[in-house]
């Protein structure tokens, strides 16, 4: 009996190796057209940039980019003594410290007032606050454009009524990025109104009546109970807001042209001039600087926002 149900049970196991090694191969062959996209236009290219960087590949040599000589780490060597550079490295800081706070405090205010505060036209709210996520940016920025122009901007218009000689928003070194900020903040304040609106809607009413059972008041229910069930959404939403305005590009695009004297220059905006002139190799160079300084971000915010979970 025994002989007989050992090739049996070896049977059973080889079918059902076969079976799954069918499933295996259908998965495969259903994933096989997105790896293969995937690696022509996207791993490709990466890899292939990678490469450039440590070239002096030009528009001059596009015909022939294997035959580039290579000039090992001259690029990044350049980077150290190039002030430009430096300087779109601050003002991308810069723009991503003050926007991403600002960003997320107004959009978790909106999200409170949506949740509790506002009983009528809930809807409509949400909607407004909203419409500027999914509006074109570049259309925006426009529009963003003439809002702010010096003489014949809305915003100067209304300053003037006050007898307020308001200055040339985007040409002034000063306030040409707190323009871009300003503009900046006010699209992206509605993805995260909804999001916090998600999180805060995913937290059991229980908890707050046992907080108020127990004495809590509004401000401690908000502190010991609201943020820290809010810290994954925060999370999520301080991560994915670095990295989205680490690298912004269409405002100084639209609106500025990376003036006045490379105040509102990013990084982004650096790459595109850069590889605009020619200099393959060395936009490549500031692209993996830039994904470096991302990576680092990230996982910075990442260990900090996780320990106090």
């Amino acid at each position: 009996m025994t002989s007989i149900a050992l090739p049996a049970a070896r049977e059973r196991r080889r079918l059902r190796l076969s079976a799954r090694a069918r499933r295996n191969l259908a998965g495969w062959g259903f994933s096989l057209p997105f790896l293969i996209l995937y690696a022509v236009f996207e791993l490709v290219p990466v890899v292939a940039a990678l490469g450039f960087s440590f070239t002096d590949l030009r528009s001059r040599d596009l015909l022939n980019p294997l035959n580039v000589d290579p000039v090992g780490t001259a690029n990044y060597a350049r980077l150290l003594s190039d002030d430009v550079f430096w300087q779109a490295i601050a003002n991308t800081l810069y723009f991503a410290a003050v926007t991403v706070p600002l960003t997320i405090v107004i959009g978790m205010a909106l999200a409170f007032a949506l949740n509790s505060g506002i009983n009528r036209l809930k809807t409509f709210f949400r909607v407004s606050y909203y419409l500027p996520v999914v509006s074109s940016i570049v259309a925006i920025a426009v529009i963003f454009r003439y809002l702010l122009g010096q003489e014949i901007g809305l915003v100067n218009v209304v300053l003037g009524w006050f007898g307020i000689d308001g200055p040339n928003w985007l040409m002034d070194p000063f306030w040409a990025m707190p323009s871009l900020i300003g503009m900046a903040v006010w699209r992206h304040v509605g993805f995260v109104m909804v999001i916090y609106l998600a999180g805060l809607q995913s937290i059991p009413g229980e908890l707050y009546e046992a907080s108020s059972i127990d004495g809590a008041s509004a401000r401690q229910r908000f502190w010991h109970v609201t943020l820290p069930l809010l810290r994954p959404t925060t999370l999520f939403l301080v991560i994915v807001s670095v990295i989205g305005n680490l690298q912004f590009f269409e405002e100084p695009f639209v609106m500025t042209g990376g003036g006045p004297l490379h105040r509102t220059t990013s990084i982004s905006f650096l790459i595109y001039d850069t590889f605009g002139t020619g200099q393959y190799g060395y936009a490549a160079a500031i692209s993996y600087v830039l994904f470096l300084v991302i990576a680092l971000l990230s996982v910075v915010q990442f260990r900090l926002l996780r320990s106090t979970s």
